[in-house]
């Protein structure tokens, strides 16, 4: 990315105007609109100056980022495996993202832990099997091929009270596994 696409990113990102930054800057609306096209250069210390109105700095702006991973290979995935309960991590170090999706596989008459209530949301789509949700004081009996949605404000856990294995893919945002 060029210093001048970057730069205006920078700037996108905080809401300012190009006269905001350039007053903050002490420099014109002009030097930034031709530095965020690139029909300029700015020295070191009018960088150092814009860089800090747009609160970073050069070490930081200059750091080479590598493009976030967004397919992942079996090989990435991360699987726990206890008491005919196996957890398999779809998405590597997800706790940092906005949801969490695993794919939950329960032997028959397995139960997952009860849950707390927390802030967020929970999905579930059934892949095999049967299972049943239990979201406070409901019981919620679903099939393969159906799904859950709730707002985790209650107390849940998921059983399996079918006579064979069930698989769900389930994703909690925010992050809960």
């Amino acid at each position: 990315m060029s210093i001048g696409k970057k730069i205006k990113a920078l700037r996108q990102q905080l809401s300012l105007t190009q006269s905001e930054l350039a007053d903050r800057a002490e420099l014109s609306k002009g030097f930034i609109s031709q530095l965020e096209r690139d029909l300029t250069s700015p020295s070191i210390a009018t960088l150092t100056d814009i860089l800090e109105c747009l609160g970073t700095d050069l070490r930081e702006f200059f750091r080479d980022e590598a493009p976030e991973k967004v397919a992942f290979s079996a090989m990435d995935l991360f699987e726990k495996e206890q008491g005919g309960q196996k957890i398999l991590w779809l998405v590597p170090s997800a706790q940092k993202n906005s949801m969490e999706p695993i794919l939950l596989t329960l032997a028959p008459g397995v139960q997952t832990e009860e849950d707390r209530p927390h802030p967020g949301e929970e999905f579930g789509y059934v892949l095999s099997g049967g299972v049943t949700l239990v979201l406070g004081a409901g019981r919620h009996r679903i099939k393969k091929g159906g799904s859950f949605y709730f707002k985790a404000d209650l107390p849940h856990f998921i059983v399996n009270t079918g006579q064979k294995r069930a698989e769900v893919v389930w994703i909690s945002s925010p992050p809960n596994f």
